[in-house]
């Protein structure tokens, strides 16, 4: 099975030893956001929120929530 990592352009990504742990599992695929991709941000502001109002009640809730 194949696995799509996506990552922002934070330099961490970017190092020899990350590449060269990745490349040891060649089903690993990076995938980079522009460096102007709001809309991700948007979407760790979403998980966040439910999180923020469901996390208090349970974690079936929460599931629930973000399933829906």
């Amino acid at each position: 099975m194949d696995i799509h990592l996506a990552l922002d352009n934070y330099s961490p990504h970017e190092t020899v030893m990350i590449h060269n742990w990745l490349s040891r599992g060649p089903h690993y695929h990076l995938r980079y956001t522009p460096t102007s991709a709001s809309w991700l941000d948007k979407v760790e502001r979403w998980f966040a929120e439910i999180t923020r109002c469901q996390v208090r009640r349970s974690t079936i809730a929460l599931e629930k929530s973000i399933r829906n």
